[in-house]
């Protein structure tokens, strides 16, 4: 499973986003490992698209997500703990809470592929405290 942060679900269901392209051809040529994210994230997408494209395009969002086009595995117990820990490490990017919620979901799958447009802080940002992301969206910046 590939990791899919906000950027890349904004991108894919926002066709003016500079990201667009990308994130469409990394969707269709990623399918196939499928990919999993976060209720942080989900929660961000949707009030994003809400926010930028319509309620329209969140709701084909979130339909798709119901239909399995992305797993949202259960968080461990102490993830909130975890991702508070995180976000106090990371307090100079600063680090939000589906950002966090990603780092606690690599640890937890064991998974340091993502797809993201967000750049600096997933090239800062460390999983299992010494192992990087490796952005499959946008590799190498």
């Amino acid at each position: 499973m590939i990791l899919a942060d906000s950027g890349f679900w904004i991108a894919l269901g926002n066709r003016r986003d500079r990201h667009h392209a990308a994130a469409c051809a990394a969707a269709e040529r990623w399918a196939g490992e499928g990919f999993a994210s976060t209720w942080p994230v989900l929660t961000e997408v949707v009030h994003v698209l809400v926010a930028r494209v319509g309620v329209s395009q969140a709701l084909e969002f979130i339909d798709a997500i119901a239909a399995g086009a992305c797993a949202v595995p259960a968080p461990p117990e102490d993830a909130l703990a975890s991702a508070a820990r995180l976000m106090r490490r990371y307090c100079n990017l600063p680090m939000d809470l589906a950002d966090a919620s990603l780092v606690v979901l690599a640890e937890q799958l064991e998974e340091g592929r993502i797809l993201s447009t967000d750049l600096r802080d997933f090239s800062g940002y460390r999983w299992k405290n010494a192992r990087p992301f490796e952005n499959l969206l946008l590799p190498g910046g």
